[in-house]
């Protein structure tokens, strides 16, 4: 059976419903997604991995040619959820409007597949001096735990690899990391006429918001990158919840932030310099004080600016690498030995957004560059 068309091959990966999301009512399996890859480049001569992540969750490894060296192409396989009352279209169905296609992963990812198949085919009949690999994970906008998991089994994959995120086709080679983190208190509740009779978790976490603040003025005067438009490190109190009643001492007090590091920033260092602060603070109050991340944190990212993945995007595209403010699997590909970069035509202004597009203009560019990555890291003989 020949191969769909590539508009046929994006409005499938469209149609593939593939949610991942804290919230068990919205999270889906990607196996969908992951199946139409592997039977698409099963097809084309590719030996294709599946390989299950946790229950229903999947990440595909596709390989041509053999041998250390060539070339990763990565995404993720699944979208955010979605509210289909704000959509003006099926965001299940691929739509054409104004030069732009429309649907849920058209910009942020799943179209980027197949504009990687659409590269490649014309390829096939060369010789594959370095190998060419596609990878498509799971849950990257939950927990990135398929990213993780190759990580984690520390398999190399590839000299170079691109992520085709959403950055409007400019390389990318830094971004801060993300740590969302929760300090709970338990005090002792009592009747408020006599403060002797209980320990206040409220104040207690007056003096844990204080050490906080404390502790990002003392980041934001040690580190400081101005490739970012937010140059220095930032800590958010976002959310607290404590006590019931004005005439009890609060027994219990809960606080959750967000702390975005710097590439150079490392996560446990962070963790470990917070609780240094909360140890003095549970004993004078009395109290018993519990910090934990909320979900396992992404380290910052950064590439170095002279390396050859770097340069060769920097030339095929006409844009100096830069910096972005969100966070992506790239410091997982890293730590497998990968040289890598983010670069897709996407634009994040409109990723997680009802109404998604990619932008018809970008397709051949994109197919372009993409087809110029391969040649220079796949048909060309390893350095």
């Amino acid at each position: 059976m020949p191969l769909p068309s590539f508009k046929e091959q994006f409005a499938a990966l469209i149609a593939a419903p593939s949610v991942s999301c804290t919230q068990a009512h919205w999270d889906q399996t990607n196996r969908p997604v992951i199946e139409l890859l592997s039977s698409w480049l099963g097809d084309l001569g590719f030996a294709c991995e599946v390989q299950q992540v946790s229950p229903g969750k999947f990440n595909l490894l596709a390989s041509y040619g053999s041998g250390p060296g060539g070339l990763v192409l990565a995404g993720h396989s699944d979208t955010v959820p979605f509210d289909a009352a704000l959509w003006q279209s099926d965001p299940l169905k691929l739509t054409e409007v104004d030069g732009r296609w429309v649907g849920l992963g058209s910009c942020d990812m799943k179209g980027f597949f197949a504009l990687v198949i659409e590269a490649l085919q014309p390829l096939l009949a060369q010789r594959f001096q370095q190998p060419l690999l596609i990878l498509a994970t799971c849950d990257e906008e939950s927990s990135m735990s398929g990213a993780r998991a190759l990580a984690e089994a520390g398999r190399p994959l590839g000299r170079a690899a691109v992520i085709g995120e959403p950055t409007g086709l400019k390389p990318i080679r830094l971004h801060k990391g993300i740590m969302m983190e929760r300090i709970d208190i338990l005090g002792q509740s009592g009747h408020s006429s006599d403060p002797s009779l209980g320990h206040s978790a409220l104040e207690a976490m007056q003096d844990v918001m204080s050490e906080l603040r404390g502790l990002r003025g003392q980041w934001q005067r040690e580190f400081n990158n101005p490739q970012f438009s937010v140059p220095q490190p930032t800590l958010n109190l976002g959310c607290i919840h404590g006590g019931d009643n004005p005439n009890r001492i609060c027994g219990q007090c809960s606080l959750e932030f967000d702390l975005r590091p710097l590439p150079g920033m490392q996560p446990e260092q962070l963790r470990a310099t917070i609780r240094q602060k909360l140890q003095p603070l549970a004993e004078r109050h009395q109290v018993k004080i519990d910090f934990a991340p909320l979900f396992p944190s992404v380290p910052p990212f950064e590439q170095l600016a002279d390396c050859e993945l770097v340069r060769l995007a920097e030339r095929l595209t006409g844009h100096s690498a830069a910096s972005v403010a969100f966070a992506t699997e790239a410091p997982y590909l890293q730590q497998l030995g990968c040289e890598t970069l983010v670069l897709g035509p996407g634009d994040i202004d409109c990723a997680h957004q009802p109404g998604e597009y990619l932008e018809m203009s970008r397709l051949e560019p994109t197919v372009r560059l993409l087809r110029e990555l391969i040649q220079h890291y796949c048909l060309s003989p390893a350095p």
